[in-house]
């Protein structure tokens, strides 16, 4: 019982930068695992970043060095830093998490949000 919801999306030009936040809000024992992938038109989801809630990260080739994923656990919330934008990193960027169930059989569950837009261009 997990909602995520995104913000900080819109238009950029081409080497400005970008913060998207997302909130997690909810019933859940623990949040493990909170990431962003985005998926442009026409082409597949991708992974951006991940981070755990040790603060492990891992970034995807194309962002790498351009982006900083970060979270706030007493806020549950991630958070992903994006400078030098490109026009290729246009897409819609969902949030996404691994959260454990509170009680029960602690279940681990999958959760995204709904998407916000990014576009970069001039």
């Amino acid at each position: 019982q997990v909602q995520l919801v995104e913000s900080g999306g819109g238009l950029v030009q081409p080497g400005g930068s970008l913060r998207l936040s997302c909130a997690a809000s909810g019933s859940f024992f623990r949040i493990n695992v909170m990431g962003w992938y985005r998926q442009a038109p026409g082409k597949q989801r991708e992974l951006v970043a991940t981070i755990t809630s040790g603060g492990t990260t891992n970034y995807a080739d194309s962002v790498k060095g351009r982006s900083t994923i970060s979270r706030d656990n007493a806020k549950n919330t991630v958070y992903l830093q994006m400078n030098s934008l490109k026009p290729e990193d246009t897409a819609v960027y969902y949030c996404n998490c691994n959260a454990e169930e509170r009680g029960g059989w602690g279940r681990i569950l999958n959760y995204w949000g709904q998407g916000t837009q990014v576009t970069i261009s001039s």
